[in-house]
């Protein structure tokens, strides 16, 4: 089945169900470069437009239903439109009479008790709007902390779309360089060749050749900032996280757990709780919103209090007494801990500490994904399932797959066709994307999914005879 491309005024709906959504995009490319709001938007020939969700599911402009397996990257762990998630939005904002007070509030300081009550790598935590913004923060202190100005990130992690880690998340293979020493290769236009020179590449899950780049360039490095979980579903080692973790404290690299993903879905306190490991910092975002624009970094006392400004100068303030004051690492923003937003996470993370809610959780995550290997087998077809919690994804291989460099043995023009064939049969994720599971998915829509996996292995199969 051949997916076509969207020429310029040319209609081609992905399936003639979805004929709104191809007119929309087409008419949102007039006044929004590409017709969507970021990159990761776009499905070929055009995203489908959502008009209303709820629960576990997604309907579009044209009425189709969709069981939600993206659920906004992971976001929403309880579906759509939660009642008590809702209801504690509404009640935050009623109350307080504002939905921003521009000013500290007793939220802030709630939600960091919880996540320093949860996440062992915590004694303080810093707010920001985005996990993009976390990790950039992340990296700041890191800098400031250890007065180092290099970084080392893994092939094939992504912590956002800035310029110092927009390197190696996807690269071509003839220009990553060698297995045991991958070079950084830019992902995006206009990226200063500064931070392909300042930002060293590490090869995931080879402990070995990782030990011999980071000693090798250890009086630079400030830090290592990594995924626990590459993509949300290829899983560190165990002894790849704990070595690494003694290595970093022996060659006072400072480690960044980019938790962004994993955050309340491997298990409350995040991968650091199961690899039972303790980070020097961590960047949280998605589930910690409970659907709203959220970022927070965490980490020991003595690291994190680097962002204290009382005694520092003050930049923002024109005319301001700054003498004999020294430079504080700044970090703001006017968003930063929004009380809507962090009335929304308190509510999402105390429905995941109810009695059996995150067991439930994975139990069905487990059952989709047993389902699912068992079904491809009867139908002749190498897959496995590979994830952790309440992630996974869905990998058309045999063989370990333990690093970006493993993921060029997937089959991924027949998972691409049957993700396409997915979607007109009201199962959505991105094609080649994770499934994220929650709270709000039943077994009615795990049966549902079986049955529509079955359907669309029959129909690729029946193109490709």
């Amino acid at each position: 089945m051949e997916v076509l491309l969207l020429k310029p005024k040319e209609f081609h709906p992905l399936d003639e169900k979805m004929r709104k959504s191809a007119e929309l995009f087409d008419q949102a490319k007039k006044v929004i470069p590409g017709g969507v709001t970021a990159n990761i938007k776009y499905i070929d020939p055009h995203p489908i437009v959502m008009e209303k969700a709820e629960g576990s599911k997604l309907y579009d402009v044209d009425q189709n239903e969709y069981i939600d397996y993206l659920l906004s990257y992971g976001a929403l762990i309880h579906g759509h439109g939660h009642q008590s998630v809702y209801e504690a939005v509404m009640t935050q904002m009623q109350e307080a009479g504002t939905t921003i007070f521009g000013t500290p509030h007793k939220l802030e300081t709630t939600m960091a008790e919880k996540l320093i009550s949860l996440y062992p790598g915590m004694e303080m935590v810093r707010y920001t709007n985005s996990g993009l913004e976390a990790t950039l923060l992340a990296l700041r202190v890191a800098k400031a902390y250890t007065g180092k100005s290099k970084i080392a990130k893994f092939e094939g992690h992504y912590h956002g779309g800035y310029d110092q880690v927009l390197l190696s998340v996807n690269p071509d293979h003839e220009k990553a360089g060698e297995t045991v020493k991958p070079n950084p290769v830019p992902e995006s236009l206009g990226l200063p060749e500064y931070y392909q020179e300042n930002t060293i590449i590490l090869p995931f899950n080879d402990f070995p050749s990782t030990e011999k780049i980071l000693r090798a360039n250890s009086a630079q490095i400030s830090a290592i900032i990594m995924e626990p979980v590459q993509g949300g579903f290829i899983p560190a080692e165990e002894e790849f996280m704990k070595s690494l973790r003694s290595l970093t404290e022996e060659l006072g690299i400072l480690l960044i757990l980019d938790e962004v993903k994993t955050g309340f879905r491997l298990s409350l306190g995040g991968a650091q709780m199961v690899y039972g490991i303790e980070p020097d910092l961590t960047a949280l975002g998605k589930v910690l919103g409970g659907g709203f624009p959220v970022g927070a970094i965490g980490g020991s006392k003595k690291i994190m209090e680097i962002l204290a400004p009382d005694g520092g100068k003050d930049i923002l303030t024109a005319g301001a007494e700054n003498q004999h004051k020294h430079h504080a690492l700044f970090h703001s923003g006017t968003y930063n801990g929004h009380p809507t937003v962090l009335a929304a996470g308190l509510a999402t993370i105390e429905l995941l500490e109810n009695e059996d809610t995150m067991d439930d959780l994975f139990a069905k995550t487990k059952s989709l994904r047993d389902q699912l290997e068992e079904l491809y087998s009867r139908y002749g077809i190498s897959m496995q399932t590979i994830g952790l919690g309440s992630i996974f994804n869905i990998i058309l291989a045999e063989g370990e797959i333990k690093n970006y460099r493993d993921m060029a043995k997937v089959d991924s023009s027949l998972r691409k066709e049957i993700d396409y064939e997915l979607l007109k049969l009201g199962v959505y994720t991105k094609p080649l994307n994770r499934y994220s599971l929650s709270t709000a998915h039943t077994e009615k829509d795990i049966a549902r999914t079986v049955e529509a996996h079955e359907q669309a292995i029959r129909t690729v199969q029946n193109c490709l005879k």
